[in-house]
């Protein structure tokens, strides 16, 4: 262990600005290096999706010293950027993990001493929420206290820029350097809240604010009249999975007209340590696990669950043969790709410019079935940000209309009342679409069959190998450097016809990103990524094959090509 890490480890250990249970944690750890190193050899990262670490005492991890520090950089950002502006603002919500609403309270009083007004959500609200009222409120900026859908001790910081989008890369870059300079913990600024809220520079939002969003989300709701007819007898299972999904999700659900919606109660009340699952995370199956035993027993037709900041939802429909599947995140997006454009050109609305939006490591399967109507499809960079900024984009130069937007992580978007991901709208159209094809005696499961048959059997998976600390940072890097200075010329026995460097050169007018996709023969590709919020090398594979049977035995190659060599 280096000197620098050493050092840090006795500031925090013997400084009594640091609070006594902060230092009595790292008391514990005398004996330790290795967590010693991990919890001070670097502060915790800031990057496109802000700050997300473990909670506890350290400069790599989350606590209420590493969220001021970041916030007074944010907070300098702001001041610097914008000197022009003289009525500043920021969002800023929480979710229901283990610190998040003290997390929230601290920024809150960081800006506050620094100037600028903050609107608190009083109590937890989900990711969209917080977009849509960064636009809603005319704030500079918005931050949302959450950690997705990692494991129970992790927690994180998401920053948003006035368009209610997560902030790019430049801009990271800049409020990077800023909290880099913040040297000393003791000369943070902060205020007491009733202070703060005597000024004038603390108010709290409340149910009102949840009316106007939901209010928006509605609007997005394509066949209202064919779900009032079986909104009675379609019946639907649906778990936040503890988190911030409950009240706006059913609320959305019943005010369109589907009545039988089930919550599982094991699952519905906050709960940061998320006891009822491995993960709260909707791209794994074992997450439904109450949920489908709940379903069996009632008969539902769908099972619908929303990750603890309500960003992302799974779906988990009946297959030919009765039983439950999870879809993956690449077929819901197909299937309400077809279901929004097939509404929108039965009912006349399909505008010319209208414009699919998706990742780069997302299926190609929704942008064929575009394709067939007519509608173009832009690829972005990994991250629903980039999706947030071409929306953006469209608005400011009037060319386009944005239609729906979504990755393959479970992230979906229709309509521009948020900037970011959202579970409500999601969650209330895979429900209406479900409803609409059940009265026309069909199960969303044989519509999915029907598009395979269509327009092929798309397959994609991603493999994510974890590699924790600066071992497994370096592992990750020298792996990427290592594909990309000596690129294989097959994969797994098929032709690389085509390597497409995100960093090393512009593709597509996307910005830099240290993704490597190559481009095989046969339609098929693999991506390599470093996760942007943990310590994980992720591998996509995607093929389209003659029947799924062999589509799954290639795509299986593919991916293990990369992976065994790890």
């Amino acid at each position: 262990m280096d000197l620098l890490t050493m050092k840090r480890y006795e500031e925090w250990l013997n400084n009594s600005f640091f609070d006594e249970e902060t230092r009595r944690e790292l008391s514990q750890i005398t004996d330790n290096e290795k967590e010693i190193e991990d919890r001070f050899y670097k502060d915790l990262e800031f990057g496109t999706g802000g700050l997300r670490g473990i909670i506890g005492a350290g400069t790599n991890r989350m606590n209420i010293y590493t969220v001021r520090k970041a916030t007074q950089g944010l907070a300098d950002y702001i001041k610097c950027s914008n000197k022009t502006r003289a009525a500043k603002s920021a969002v800023i919500a929480y979710d229901s993990r283990h610190m998040s609403r003290e997390f929230s309270e601290e920024a809150a009083l960081v800006l506050a001493a620094n100037g600028i007004k903050v609107y608190l959500f009083e109590n937890l609200a989900p990711t969209p929420e917080l977009s849509f009222a960064v636009r809603h409120f005319k704030a500079i900026t918005g931050i949302m206290i959450t950690a997705s859908h990692n494991p129970p001790e992790y927690n994180g910081y998401k920053v948003y820029g006035e368009d209610g989008s997560q902030i790019t890369t430049a801009t990271a870059e800049e409020i990077t350097k800023k909290i880099n300079e913040v040297a000393d913990y003791c000369k943070i600024n902060i205020l007491q809240k009733e202070e703060a809220e005597a000024l004038g520079l603390l108010e709290f939002v409340g149910a009102e604010l949840e009316h106007y969003f939901i209010e928006e989300v509605k609007k997005q709701s394509l066949r209202r009249d064919i779900i009032k007819s079986v909104g009675k007898d379609f019946k639907i299972i649906f778990t936040p999975l503890h988190g911030t999904g409950n009240i706006p999700v059913r609320r959305v659900l019943k005010e369109i007209g589907l009545e039988q919606v089930i919550v599982v109660p094991e699952q519905e009340l906050p709960d940061p340590n998320f006891s009822t699952v491995k993960s709260p995370n909707p791209e794994e199956r074992s997450a439904f696990d109450l949920a489908i035993n709940l379903a069996r027993s009632v008969g539902a037709d769908l099972i619908l669950g929303t990750d603890p900041d309500c960003d992302r939802v799974g779906a988990v429909v009946r297959n030919q043969d009765g039983e439950f599947v999870v879809l993956t995140g690449n077929q819901t997006g197909a299937l309400l790709t077809h279901y929004i454009l097939d509404s929108l050109k039965e009912k006349n609305h399909l505008p010319k410019n209208g414009v699919i939006v998706k990742t780069i490591v997302t299926s190609e399967m929704g942008a064929v079935i575009a394709a067939d109507y007519g509608i173009e499809t832009i690829n972005t960079l990994t991250g629903f940000k980039y999706i947030g900024e071409k929306i953006k984009e469209f608005e400011e130069k009037g060319n386009k209309t944005y239609l729906f937007g979504y990755e393959e992580s479970y992230g979906y978007l229709a309509g521009t009342h948020a900037r970011d991901k959202d579970a409500v709208v999601a969650s209330m159209l895979i429900a209406e679409m479900t409803a609409y094809y059940y009265s026309k005696g069909m199960t969303l499961y044989e519509v999915l069959l029907a598009l395979y048959k269509k327009y092929g059997y798309f397959l994609e998976d991603l493999k994510s190998i974890t590699l924790k600390g600066r071992a497994g940072l370096e592992k990750i890097q020298s792996t990427l450097e290592a594909y990309r200075n000596n690129p294989p010329s097959n994969i797994a026995g098929y032709k690389v016809i085509k390597i497409e460097d995100y960093l090393n050169q512009s593709v597509f007018l996307l910005p830099k990103a240290n993704v490597l996709k190559f481009i095989i023969e046969g339609g098929r590709w693999l991506t390599l990524r470093p996760s942007g919020t943990e310590p994980k090398l992720k591998i996509y594979g995607g093929v389209n094959e003659s029947s799924m049977e062999e589509s799954k035995a290639v795509l299986s190659n593919i991916i293990d090509y990369v992976s065994k060599q790890i």
